[in-house]
């Protein structure tokens, strides 16, 4: 019904104005566009609205134009729902989005209300695919498979040092944080120190004095950059060396503009840097010829839009469940490489390694 009414009165405006009618497809891409991720709500906007341009550039998507919607959800649960029936207001029937988990996973049950398929370039918490309707999906990994890695390494690498393990307390940090710790001890490495923090705060020197206290040689965290970066610096500014080792919310460069040199050796889970790819090579030129570097999720955020535009051309329609029959059994060529989705509707990509921060920037371990 709301399409009909939208479909009307495009036309009686077309009508009227002696212009014809063309219609347009609404996507979406939602995260944190202010606050302090913006960064990677603003990697996200960059990788859909180049999706969008190129698609339109192409035709479009069944002969259509493709329109889209940014929403800011500041990485909060409750303006993530406010921001989905927005989205529903304003007639979209594809998200890519959202980045946090805490945001997608509450923001989900809407999309699966309204009839809204949601892939998400980011969420990493397993609960949003493990307990998300048929119409959610995400084209990133899953925290249990990064803990998985982290946790081995760190048992093996690190295994006569202090480690301590400490999170933020969001769906994504506690979860990566349990998951990495879960795993460190199923390969016989125990914890020294488990603590929780609190995000947005800017002086973390009783958290970082605790943890000189206990002689903490590794600090793993499960939480953001923003707030990781802090931690270093005010480990440095104790005299500390302590090895700061996290997930994939450190994939901004953002991180360093925090940490400066005292950055240096951080270590850090993502999956395989698709700018790497040598089919992604044309496009981060692209990118980069206007001045965006295509870092963390801006690919996987273009991928995200490429899936739905392949999806629909297959499907013959933007229906909701003629596109998830061929989401379900299709693969697809996105600028990450080729693509499919198990029945839970998590990606089938390489999983995660680890990098290191040198001089600035990320590369692999």
């Amino acid at each position: 019904m709301r399409a009909l009414k939208t479909l009307l009165a495009a036309g009686l405006l077309a009508a009227l104005s002696g212009i014809p009618a063309y219609a347009e497809i609404t996507v979406a891409t939602a995260g944190p566009m202010t606050g302090q991720y913006a960064s990677f709500g603003q990697q996200m906007k960059a990788g859909a609205e180049m999706a969008v341009a190129d698609i339109n550039a192409k035709g479009g998507v069944l002969g259509e134009m493709l329109k889209l919607e940014v929403g800011d959800d500041a990485c909060d649960p409750k303006q993530a729902v406010a921001v989905a029936n927005e989205m529903v207001g304003n007639g979209v029937v594809y998200m890519a989005g959202h980045f946090c988990s805490g945001s997608s996973i509450p923001a989900s049950k809407v999309y699966e209300e309204e009839g809204i398929i949601q892939v998400s370039p980011a969420s990493t918490n397993p609960k949003l695919t493990d307990e998300g309707g048929p119409n959610v999906f995400r084209v990133c990994g899953r925290d249990d498979q990064q803990g998985e890695v982290a946790g081995k390494f760190l048992a093996g690498v690190y295994r006569s040092m202090n480690i301590a393990i400490v999170h933020d307390k969001t769906a994504y940090g506690k979860g990566l944080a349990d998951a990495t710790m879960a795993s460190m001890n199923k390969y016989g490495k125990k914890e020294t120190l488990y603590e929780a923090y609190t995000a947005g705060e800017k002086d973390y020197t009783a958290l970082v004095s605790k943890l000189k206290q206990n002689n903490i040689q590794v600090l793993y965290v499960g939480g953001y950059h923003s707030e990781a970066g802090l931690m270093v610096r005010q480990m440095r500014d104790q005299g500390m060396n302590t090895v700061l080792v996290s997930g994939d919310a450190l994939v901004t460069d953002e991180y360093w503009q925090i940490t400066g040199d005292a950055g240096e050796g951080t270590l850090m889970t993502f999956s395989p840097d698709p700018r790497k790819n040598p089919i992604a090579a044309p496009l981060v030129k692209a990118f980069r010829d206007k001045g965006i570097e295509p870092e963390g999720y801006v690919l996987y955020t273009y991928a995200s839009i490429q899936v739905f535009a392949q999806a629909a051309e297959a499907a013959g329609s933007t229906d909701m469940d003629k596109i998830l029959k061929v989401m379900n059994s299709t693969k697809f060529n996105t600028v990450l490489g080729e693509l499919g989705f198990d029945s839970k509707g998590d990606v089938s990509l390489p999983g995660y390694v680890f990098y290191i921060w040198k001089d600035g920037n990320y590369d692999y371990l």
